[in-house]
């Protein structure tokens, strides 16, 4: 049994999903989960998680759904190991992130879930201004070419696209951060971006948590006749914990 994720662009109207269903139930394919990943001007984008007997069944799978009037595969990927939620993914993410207690075990975890979560190959958290790496997952490309690609980014220079998008980066504000993701031959579309956008916002909630924490050790009294207000960017926990070491392929 093989397990392939199927990228499809078909019409958002009824009746067009069951008729890519109904092809792959032809060729005796199994629809194990069906996520929708874009919806605009009446297109949808959707992904297929298929289990095939056999994968040499693939290429008659893609020629049945092609018969399809205006639906076309966009990605066709095998993926390994079991079926995974992704809502549990989310939820198994949030946890093991709320439960670091160092802001390296928090970099740390944040880039693990990330290159999870995305099915992407590498994933890395980098700081732009020195370009130094934070934490790395996987294979990850040099520090000066991922430091590039954001400061590229950031200028809006339409070069910086990697190859249609299979690059993507999100800034951890409260860190002076960036979380870079890349997947590459495999599109990172608007899913993926809102992603990559939720898990930042949980980076920084962390951090605020730290700051907080901080705060209360460092000035006592003032934190006792404070309502909570607290600082953001690398000086308060920063100042005290040394930047974690490069550490690749680790297990979240």
């Amino acid at each position: 049994m093989t397990t392939f994720v199927l990228r499809v662009a078909l019409p958002d109207r009824p009746g067009a999903l069951g008729a890519v269903a109904s092809r792959i139930g032809s060729v005796r394919g199994d629809v194990v989960a069906i996520e929708i990943v874009e919806r605009d001007a009446g297109r949808a984008v959707d992904e297929f998680l298929v289990e095939l007997a056999d994968d040499d069944i693939l290429p008659l799978l893609l020629s049945e759904i092609a018969e399809v009037d205006g639906v076309l595969v966009e990605e066709a990927h095998p993926i390994t190991g079991s079926f995974r939620d992704r809502r549990l993914d989310a939820y198994d993410t949030a946890a093991l992130i709320v439960a670091e207690r160092t802001p390296q075990d928090v970099v740390r975890a944040l880039t693990c879930r990330a290159r999870h979560e995305l099915d992407a190959l590498w994933a890395a958290v980098i700081d732009v201004e020195s370009g130094m790496l934070i934490a790395a997952e996987g294979l990850t490309p040099a520090a000066p070419w991922i430091t590039a690609f954001v400061e590229e980014g950031r200028r809006g220079d339409p070069t910086s696209a990697s190859h249609e998008n299979d690059v993507e980066w999100v800034d951890l504000a409260a860190w002076d951060l960036v979380l870079v993701v890349g997947r590459p031959g495999w599109r990172l579309g608007t899913r993926e971006r809102d992603r990559m956008a939720a898990l930042a916002r949980l980076a920084d909630a962390r951090w605020m948590d730290f700051s907080e924490r901080e705060s209360r050790i460092s000035y006592p009294a003032r934190a006792s006749r404070s309502s909570g207000t607290t600082q953001t960017g690398r000086s308060l926990p920063g100042s005290r914990v040394p930047r974690p070491p490069v550490r690749s392929a680790e297990v979240c």
